[in-house]
Order: structure tokens, then C-alpha cells, then sequence
């Protein structure tokens, strides 16, 4: 009886030792792993070879704590159910054989209890409190245990794989890739739990969409850009670069959509002789033009291979649409990337906590953001728009003429144009007006359909999730 009970509690360490060893492997740091490897560990070595095929070696670490369990019950069973039942009723009584029926069940329920909480729970959590530290002083009876039972994984693994081939599934088609749908989601819910700054996840989000963006997108419209032209003089431009300040101009011949040269200022203000034809020969370049429909990070990494950082925008007509520089597709990552003095091209301003005063090139994202305006999906993901006022100008149909005033208004914004100049809007004041109840309970459904999902996905990888939050703490 002695001797069971010690075998008992033999298994149930060896149990514990397995399920430790699977979750401390499985959540150890694999780039702190390879890096002691590197630095001659041999531990951190043995370690690194069994994870470089994972699913072989969490097939060892299952075979083993299977066995383990397996003969833990079936000794228990048989070492102290007769004895349990004799001890109750006695051997020779009617009730024997159902007492020790009944003995064996619940012995089997005592010893699952006991298998549970020390073989299985408890050894987790402390592996997942200090996984590198438990890889490594188990690395030995891992690397041991791997060859002991890879016979035995052969046989499972080929029976397996046999099977799933009689139902037409391929063995080899077990890649677990992350969609970027997957980490962005993860990265939203991080934010909204804590675990992720929510500037962190800002980025993550516009690292994601930062391929959805064409450069007709993002490029400054040609009505902003300033120009130099050919035929003004020398004074005309020295008066255009003091003004506007900017590093990069558009050099044109007969008119807008003849570039000719692209100036660099930074070669410009370097030299001597700042005569018109000297300026020609030594600080103007050939321009790079690029189709408004070509994708936002071919034309950064092309920038970043070239080391041609302006680049002249053409529409499909072979028409100037405006210019983009690697200043603007960084802005798409990090967002506003001002300089130093320098003034914004449009001012939000709060009027009072349902009225704002906006100018007409102030982003629509940032204005409904700013405002708590919460607008249908469909009007969200329109792309006729990247301005509030161009957004203004669809509700309104038309576009006002200049000196006009005009009012406006949708189920969630009322807005009353102030001033309008060069048939573009540059001031209006917006009013958000309440959400209708229903819409209110729209979104509440809307968040506890996504909390659901999140639940859902996280339960894919159990094992992973709470071995990175007891890391943090």
C-alpha cells in the first residue's frame, strides 16, 4: 500500500516535470534562448534544437505526460479499490464486487483531482513565471526524454498522418500565420485593456493600412504647391523660396503641367552666384514622376533605394496632380510631423462642448475624432474626401461660391459655412448634434459582438496569452 501510494506520487511528479516543461519551452524568450546558444550555453543549445521542431517535441512532451497519467490511474485503480472495498464491507460480503466498483471511481476522481492541481495547474504557473530559467535546468531530461520516445513519436506521427491522408487533409499544411487583421485586432484590444500604449497601437494600425494608401492619396494637391516658372526672373524666385520655406520646388516650363527641373534649396543657398542660369546648372535636378495609383510603400522603399526624396505626382492624363515627399509618407506612419516654428495648415477650435470652429483643410479623421462624431461605417471608408471640407462640400452638393455662406446638416452634424475663398472653404463651425437611442444601442452591440470575437481568438492560444501576462507581471 506504501509502496502504490509512493508510486502515486512518483507519476504525478513526473506528470508536473512534463506539463512544466511543455508550457516553460513553449513561452520562453526563443531570442534570449538563441543568444545564450550563441555565447556557448549548452543548455540554451539542447533547448534551441528541440524547438527548432516544435511539433516533434511537443509530441514527445504529450506521449510523455499521457504515459504518465495513463499509469497513474491504472494503479491506482488496482492497488486500492480491493483494499478500499475490503476494508468497508469486508471480502467475503454480497456487496464486494459494487463497493469496489464504486471504490475504483472514486479513487479514479480523487487521483484526477490530485493529477490536476499538482501534476498539471500549479506546475504551469510556475513555469510561466520563469520559463527560460525552468527551459534550461530541464533541458537535460528533455533532450533525454526526446530520444527515449522517438521511436514511439515515429509510429504516432505516421499513424497520424496516414489517417488524415485517407480524408484528403495534407499533413504538411499546418502553417499557423498571424493575418494582419489578427495582430490588429490583438493590438486594439491591448490598448483598451492597458497592456498596450495607445500611441503603440496607433502605430501598429497605420503600419497595416500604410499599403492600403495610393500616392494620389497622401501627395500635397497641386492648388498648395508653390511653383517656380521658368520664365520669372531671378527676383521672383529668391521672393518664392524666402516666402514659403520650403526645401524642394517644381520647376515648370509653359505652365503647371510642364515640369521641367525640380530645385533643391539646400544646394541653392550654398552658392555664390545665385543667377538665374547658375541656379539651372547647379541646383536643379530632373524630376521623378511617379502614377498617382502607385501604392504608398513601393514609392518608400524606391525613395529609400534612390535616395530621391521628391517626387512629381501625374494623373492618369499625364496631368500634374500635385508632389509627394518622404516627409509626407512618414507622416503617414507617425502622423504630423511639424517643424519647429512652423504654423498648421488648419486650426480645430473649441467653441463649447458640442461646437467646434474648423478650417476647410483640417483632416476629416481628425475632426470627427476630436468632436466624438460617430459616423456610419459607409461614410467613414468613403475616399472622395480627405478634408472636412470636402466632406461639407458633398452634403452639400456643390461647391460655394466664394464670399457665400451656407448651412448644412445630417442625422449627426450641423454645419454652418463662414467663409469661403478660391472656391475652397476655409472656416465653418460644426455642431454635433445627440445620437438617436437607437444608434446608441447599435454600438453597444456592435462592442460586445467584437468582445466576443476577441474572446474567441484568444482562446485559439491559451497556453501563449497567459504565459505573456504572467511574464508582465
Amino acid at each position: 500500500m506504501v509502496l502504490a501510494l509512493l508510486l502515486q506520487v512518483v507519476l504525478i511528479f513526473l506528470n508536473a516535470i512534463f506539463a512544466s516543461a511543455e508550457i516553460a519551452v513553449i513561452s520562453a524568450n526563443q531570442t534570449k534562448m538563441e543568444k545564450l546558444a550563441e555565447d556557448g550555453n549548452k543548455r540554451a543549445k539542447r533547448i534551441c534544437r528541440l524547438t527548432k521542431n516544435s511539433s516533434k517535441f511537443l509530441s514527445t512532451i504529450q506521449v510523455a505526460i499521457t504515459l504518465a497519467s495513463l499509469l497513474g490511474s491504472a494503479f491506482a485503480a488496482d492497488s486500492f479499490s480491493e483494499p478500499l472495498a475490503a476494508l468497508i464491507v469486508g471480502k467475503d460480503s454480497s456487496y464486494f464486487t459494487v463497493t469496489s466498483t464504486i471504490c475504483m471511481i472514486a479513487i479514479t476522481l480523487i487521483l484526477s483531482y490530485f493529477s490536476i492541481v499538482f501534476g498539471e495547474l500549479i506546475p504551469k504557473r510556475i513555469a510561466m513565471r520563469n520559463p527560460e530559467k525552468l527551459s534550461l535546468f530541464l533541458s537535460g531530461i528533455l533532450t533525454f526524454v526526446s530520444y527515449a520516445f522517438a521511436p514511439f513519436v515515429w509510429l504516432l506521427t505516421v499513424s497520424a498522418n496516414g489517417i488524415l491522408r485517407m480524408f484528403g487533409i495534407k499533413p504538411e499544411d499546418t502553417s499557423e500565420d498571424v493575418s494582419e487583421e489578427e495582430i490588429m485586432l490583438m493590438a486594439e484590444a491591448g490598448s483598451e485593456k492597458g497592456s498596450i500604449d495607445a500611441k503603440e497601437n496607433e502605430f501598429i494600425q497605420k503600419v497595416f493600412e500604410f499599403k492600403e494608401n495610393d500616392v494620389g492619396d497622401v501627395c500635397t494637391h497641386r492648388k498648395d504647391v508653390d511653383f517656380l516658372f521658368d520664365r520669372d526672373d531671378q527676383e521672383v524666385w529668391e521672393n518664392t523660396i524666402k516666402q514659403s520655406n520650403h526645401t524642394y520646388y517644381p520647376v515648370c516650363g509653359k505652365d503647371i503641367d510642364d515640369v521641367i527641373g525640380v530645385l533643391n534649396t539646400k544646394i541653392y543657398f550654398r552658392l555664390d552666384d545665385k543667377s538665374k542660369e547658375n541656379v539651372k546648372q547647379q541646383a536643379i535636378m530632373p524630376p521623378v514622376f511617379i502614377s498617382e495609383t502607385m501604392p504608398a510603400d513601393d514609392l518608400f522603399y524606391r525613395m529609400k533605394n534612390t535616395r530621391e526624396y521628391f517626387a512629381v505626382v501625374l494623373d492618369e492624363y499625364g496631368g500634374i496632380n500635385g508632389i509627394i515627399t518622404l516627409h509626407d509618407l512618414l507622416e503617414l506612419l507617425v502622423g504630423d510631423l511639424q517643424e519647429k516654428g512652423e504654423d498648421p495648415d488648419y486650426e480645430i477650435t473649441r467653441i463649447d462642448d458640442d461646437t467646434w470652429e474648423v478650417t476647410g483643410l483640417a483632416p476629416f479623421d481628425e475632426v470627427i475624432e476630436k468632436m466624438d462624431i460617430r459616423l456610419p461605417e459607409d461614410e467613414l471608408e468613403k475616399d472622395d474626401y480627405e478634408t472636412f471640407g470636402g466632406y461639407v462640400c458633398e452634403m452639400l452638393g456643390a461647391v460655394p461660391d466664394d464670399g457665400s455662406t451656407a448651412e448644412c446638416e445630417n442625422d449627426y452634424v450641423k454645419v454652418q459655412v463662414l467663409l469661403v475663398n478660391e472656391h475652397r472653404i476655409e472656416k465653418m463651425r460644426i455642431t454635433k448634434k445627440p445620437k438617436p437611442v437607437e444608434e446608441e444601442q447599435k454600438e453597444e452591440n456592435a462592442d460586445e459582438d467584437k468582445d466576443k470575437k476577441f474572446r474567441l481568438f484568444k482562446k485559439e492560444k491559451p497556453a501563449e496569452d497567459d504565459s505573456s501576462t504572467d511574464e508582465k507581471e
